[in-house]
């Protein structure tokens, strides 16, 4: 998805002799996507990137699924899950479906003494509070406040945090993150009218090499079964690497909204987006500006997705009672809207400071023990006069 980038050295050829100061050959390894029919990257180790030296019993990590049907608008304490030190420890699945999981996490450390890999599924992590780096085959991504990390299926990473105190927002995708095509040219360059450029696509840096022997386990998830596979050689070894499969990050502050005369839909905030899901990002903007325009979002059935709103930051003028990290889901099949008396009080606002990312998913998500744990009761009856 993002654009070419290379990092270190390569040779000029791909697929050529790419030799090491001593005369021995650098391992070339193709990272590609959909086969061989789609984005890729071709990285250059020091050594095989195949070198397996011990395997571990598989762990399983499938959500555990307490309502797999319902019919009900649904409202979750994001904050009320509880920090851990672990990063994977920390990461508790509350919604889910064949194509996504979305997770919220509290790490307090990271992953010191071992790596990480999803080979089922690319990841957005929204950063809600907290920073740090992620450090990959790629190089080191620095990251803050506000910041998607998009991490492609693969991507072997450690995730390393300046402090204890961390809220992430993560979705897990079987399908692959897209820039939106409407965004798109038709070479691939994001356009004028997107609400962001490549300029605001942040690749990784800091190119570090290590040659290191050992024994270095990556911990490896792959339906639901968490593997910890151990190599001889430092996963880090890369020298130079280039092509347009690598992960990045976007910050949602670069994101430009798009306003109107009336108030604007949805896919206007959109970010990302899948075959099975979308990903919306609602920043500070102007509101609607046409003498009679109503700043509320009007009512409306989601036909065809559930809903899924994460609240970071500011006043949700729609909302009664929203806190820093809630969750609201908003089931296809039955319509939602503005709390009694928002839009009223809409009437003749300017602006709106509200943070906040959106996923509709185009199936039906079902909820976790997890979710059940930290939901608020009632949310349904909030509508009511």
């Amino acid at each position: 998805m993002p654009y070419y980038y290379t990092l270190g050295n390569i040779p000029h050829k791909r697929h050529t002799q790419f030799r090491k100061p001593d005369g021995g050959l650098y391992s070339e390894q193709l990272f590609s996507t959909e086969g061989f029919s789609n984005d890729y990257a071709l990285l250059y180790h020091v050594h095989p990137p195949t070198r397996i030296i011990q395997t571990d019993e598989a762990i399983d990590v499938t959500p555990k699924i307490a309502e797999e049907k319902m019919l009900k608008h649904r409202s979750f304490e994001g904050f009320n899950i509880k920090p851990q030190n672990d990063f994977l420890k920390s990461r508790k699945p509350v919604l889910t479906n064949n194509d996504c999981t979305i997770v919220l996490a509290a790490p307090q450390i990271g992953t010191k003494d071992y790596f990480y890999k999803n080979a089922d599924a690319d990841e957005v992590i929204f950063v809600h509070e907290g920073g740090g780096s992620v450090y990959t085959q790629y190089g080191e991504l620095p990251f803050s406040y506000g910041d998607y990390i998009v991490l492609p299926r693969g991507t072997i990473y450690q995730i390393q945090f300046t402090h204890e105190h961390n809220r992430l927002f993560i979705v897990e995708s079987h399908h692959p993150i897209r820039f939106p095509k409407k965004y798109l040219s038709r070479n691939g360059q994001l356009m004028e009218h997107s609400p962001y450029c490549e300029r605001d696509i942040r690749p990784p840096q800091n190119l570090k090499t290590y040659d290191e022997p050992g024994d270095f386990i990556i911990k490896t998830k792959k339906q639901n079964q968490l593997y910890g596979i151990h190599y001889g050689h430092h996963p880090f070894d890369v020298v130079g690497w280039d092509g347009c499969c690598y992960p990045f990050i976007f910050s949602i502050h670069d994101f430009e909204p798009i306003t109107g005369r009336v108030h604007q839909p949805p896919p206007v905030h959109e970010t990302f987006e899948t075959n099975a899901l979308v990903l919306c990002s609602f920043v500070p903007r102007l509101f609607d500006y046409h003498p009679q325009s109503i700043p509320a979002p009007y009512n409306h059935s989601n036909i065809d997705s559930d809903e899924v709103i994460y609240y970071v930051d500011g006043d949700f003028m729609s909302r009664k009672n929203v806190t820093r990290g809630m969750i609201t889901l908003h089931p296809a099949g039955i319509p939602h809207g503005p709390h009694p008396g928002a839009v009223e009080k809409s009437i003749g606002a300017k602006e709106t400071k509200e943070l906040a990312v959106m996923v509709d998913t185009f199936r039906p998500l079902m909820l976790t023990q997890a979710a059940l744990e930290i939901e608020n009761p009632g949310y349904i009856m909030s509508w009511a006069e």
